[in-house]
């Protein structure tokens, strides 16, 4: 697996996803799309045997419900006090 060539800004995500078919990893993405404001995605063969890899990049500062019930729920105690 390669690794990305440089670390997403504070707050984004690269997401790679590798499905059997297009269509299973559109799913995916759709669902990940209705809880977080996201690039649009690129999609590639996933290689020699088939299946399909997609990528898209997921911005956490917008997010939608459920993610942004999800993301407050999961900071760690540190985090609050840093942004006071």
């Amino acid at each position: 697996m390669q690794q990305p060539k440089q670390t997403p800004s504070e707050g984004h995500a690269d997401v790679r996803i590798v499905a059997a078919s297009p269509e299973v990893a559109r799913r995916v993405a759709e669902v990940l799309r209705r809880c977080f404001a996201a690039t649009e995605q690129r999609s590639y063969p996933a290689g020699a045997g088939g299946g399909t890899r997609l990528e898209l990049v997921v911005d956490t500062t917008r997010a939608a419900e459920p993610a942004r019930s999800w993301l407050e729920t999961s900071r760690s105690p540190g985090a609050d006090s840093r942004r006071e």
